[in-house]
């Protein structure tokens, strides 16, 4: 789930709220005054985190960090496109691409209506396709779209929300997603092309961050069922659920599978500063690089400390060599 989730919801607060003061204020001078204090609320909440980051890759081989860019605006979960050519970020509601060397140029991709883009957002296997999720404006609510890396007007696959977009099958044919239709957000899946809905899991507690194994055999999610946020893996279908990940002081989230499957990164919070299920900005965070074998974690590579947390790397980000992987870093305020 994106950072914006709390001021989306806050937005639909005031939004509601700002319904009902019209009917109880009948002077519009006094109205207008009411709707501008809101708004201002409003813009210092979403404010209250660090606006200056850098993108940064990170060769596993070596564990170099590279800065690509440094900027003085909140941008957020970057994607490796399939020709390694580019890195895809999302800003301020909107999507961008930079070459992933030193000093590049961001250029803006256009998604004509979908322009309240949130951190969850996924390339497809053939690299021509992205797929975004978009607090819509009837609710503002998150929602997947579907459009191309050319500007293709996009196409709405999931009606119901929220929806936040996570993973996408390796034969293109199927989307993963964390979605909240019950009490609880759960997994589901649906067709790339649209279609009905289907729940892969009913566990109590938080279930996010769901992403398919280059094979498409499995599905690599984080999930707090046992009390404890950490990364589990289960069957494409659902079934025979496996935590794979026991951290004893720390909570895991969001884990990426190199394109090689010989590789995973994930994030992890320290538990003395955030709850169980929160993933939240300006934090002390790690990422773990672990090596895999037999699609599961084995030897631990390296770790980086670093300032961030709520997108860093909510999405994979990995090179299409898997040599190298992207993330976002924030300057502490």
């Amino acid at each position: 789930m994106p950072s914006s989730m709390a001021l989306s919801q806050l937005m639909t607060f005031n939004f509601i709220l700002m319904i009902h003061l019209k009917r109880i204020i009948h002077s519009p001078l006094a109205f207008v005054f009411v709707i501008l204090a809101m708004m201002s609320t409003t813009t210092l909440r979403a404010a209250e985190r660090s606006s200056h980051c850098k993108l940064e890759i990170v060769d596993i081989n070596t564990g170099k960090r590279t800065l690509i860019r440094e900027f003085n605006e909140v941008i957020e979960a970057p994607n490796w496109t399939k020709d390694g050519r580019y890195l895809i970020y999302n800003s301020k509601g909107l999507i961008y691409r930079i070459r992933p060397i030193p000093n590049a140029k961001p250029k803006r991709i256009d998604t004509h209506f979908v322009n309240h883009c949130n951190n969850d957002h996924v390339l497809s296997p053939n690299g021509k396709d992205i797929a975004l999720s978009h607090l819509t404006q009837e609710d503002t609510k998150s929602r997947i779209y579907i459009t191309s890396l050319k500007g293709r007007v996009p196409t709405l696959i999931t009606p119901l929300a929220p929806s936040y977009l996570h993973g996408w099958s390796p034969d293109g044919k199927v989307l993963c997603y964390c979605a909240q239709r019950h009490e609880d957000f759960d997994i589901y899946t649906i067709p790339a092309q649209g279609g009905i809905e289907k729940r892969l899991t009913t566990t109590k507690g938080l279930d996010d961050g769901p992403e398919y194994a280059p094979d498409g055999n499995f599905i690599w999610f984080n999930s707090v069922r046992t009390g404890s946020m950490q990364i589990w893996r289960m069957n494409s279908d659902g079934s025979n659920p496996k935590q794979m990940t026991f951290l004893p002081n720390r909570y895991a989230w969001f884990p990426h599978i190199a394109p090689n499957n010989k590789y995973m990164v994930y994030i992890s919070y320290d538990k003395a500063e955030v709850k169980a299920n929160q993933h939240l900005a300006d934090k002390n965070v790690k990422l773990h690089i672990t090596k895999m074998e037999n699609n599961q974690p084995t030897e631990r590579l390296f770790v980086i400390d670093f300032f961030g947390g709520q997108g860093s790397i909510n999405v994979n980000s990995w090179s299409p060599d898997s040599n190298s992987f992207a993330f976002v870093s924030y300057l502490k305020p």
